[in-house]
């Protein structure tokens, strides 16, 4: 069974940065695609970041010039930088991996920013 386990979470003013790591249990290059999905209170889980196998990124309108997403085949790991960030970008960030007919996820990382 794929296991997806994010970090990196937490409390973070305005303006501020944070990095979220998710770390699979298989080679990343198994997944078609891994991305960042976040749900705040209340809405509908939405999608933040995605990379493809083959390093295609792709962001949300909200987020693009303010997060960016990578990866380290090396450490089967995915990451989040936020930079910039806004009282808006609270929420609980899950890790995905997508198969040909699966979807993986992890258990969510709560970001809160807040002053």
């Amino acid at each position: 069974q794929v296991q997806l386990v994010e970090s990196g979470g937490g409390l973070v003013q305005p303006g501020g940065s944070l990095r979220l790591s998710c770390a699979a249990s298989d080679r990343i290059f198994s997944f078609v695609a891994m991305g960042w999905y976040r749900q705040a209170p209340k809405e509908q889980r939405e999608l933040v970041a995605l990379i493809t196998s083959n390093g295609r990124t792709n962001y949300a309108d909200s987020v693009k010039g303010r997060f960016t997403i990578s990866r380290d085949s090396a450490k089967n790991t995915v990451y989040l930088q936020m930079n910039s960030l806004k009282p808006e970008d609270t929420a609980v960030y899950y890790c995905n991996g997508k198969r040909a007919a699966t979807d993986y996820w992890g258990q969510g990382t709560q970001v809160t920013v807040s002053s």
